[in-house]
């Protein structure tokens, strides 16, 4: 292969620098006070995207280990998009599949990671509910529930939502946390946790064409086989109800 021009060969090298200042050196024939101001800008933007996306994990970290992730992140990772945007999901890609995690680390930091990010992602989502043949207001038993396409289901090892400074669990929960992840109309951000059943509920209600609320209730308890049928409808229709008030379910078919 060709050798590289040769002002193509200062850029990698520029680039190569900046990414990663201590173990390769600057082009040469350039002052490292210039260079500083890049190495300085290019980490500073980072780390304050990021910390401003992730913001309970900058908390978490002491700034040095906070810092060392980003450089890591600068060292390690290869992007695939140069839209700003799109910087903080490259940075969970990044924990996901190629950080490894150190004895000092968070065992929950790839989790809170996604569930952080989520946030971002729900906000800028060009999706939009189709709302011309919802019934807002309809009867969520004896009508067809429609579950908003801003509504964004996930199960966690760990309770991530309640992770802070005075919270850091060690272990795994005993049971997978549920949680829904929703952009309301007005494009304010809400969640909601769910149990199991609740969580299955809600999966029956994505899949469902043609199936009333009360319909979904009676093969869920069949599917689960729970043995207070009434309770369970009764229940369900609650917990229908409290989802029609975030947002995650928007109405019933018109």
């Amino acid at each position: 292969m060709a050798s590289r021009p040769e002002f193509q060969q200062k850029q990698y090298a520029f680039a190569a620098h900046i990414r990663d200042p201590e173990n390769n050196p600057a082009p040469s024939g350039v002052e490292d006070r210039r260079m500083a101001i890049y190495r300085e800008l290019f980490f500073n933007n980072l780390h304050n995207l990021i910390g401003s996306t992730f913001p309970v994990i900058k908390k978490l970290h002491k700034p040095d280990k906070f810092r060392s992730l980003i450089r890591a992140f600068m060292v390690q990772h290869e992007a695939q998009t140069p839209y700003f945007l799109e910087i903080p999901q490259e940075f969970l890609a990044f924990l996901q599949d190629e950080y490894e995690l150190q004895a000092d680390d968070f065992p929950f930091l790839i989790e809170l990671a996604h569930y952080e990010w989520v946030e971002l992602a729900l906000s800028v989502s060009e999706d939009l509910n189709d709302t011309t043949k919802v019934d807002p207001d309809g009867n969520l038993l004896e009508g067809i529930p429609v579950r908003s396409v801003l509504a964004w289901t996930y199960a966690y090892q760990y309770p991530v939502h309640r992770i802070s400074k005075d919270y850091q669990p060690t272990e795994p929960g005993e049971a997978l946390t549920f949680l829904v992840v929703c952009r309301k109309a007005n494009d304010d951000m809400d969640f909601l946790e769910l149990n199991p059943v609740t969580a299955r509920l809600l999966e029956l209600i994505e899949a469902n064409e043609q199936d009333t609320g009360r319909e979904l209730l009676l093969k869920l308890a069949d599917e689960i086989n729970y043995p207070d049928v009434e309770a369970l409808l009764q229940h369900g229709a609650e917990a229908m109800q409290q989802m029609r008030q975030v947002e995650i379910i928007i109405g019933t078919k018109s």
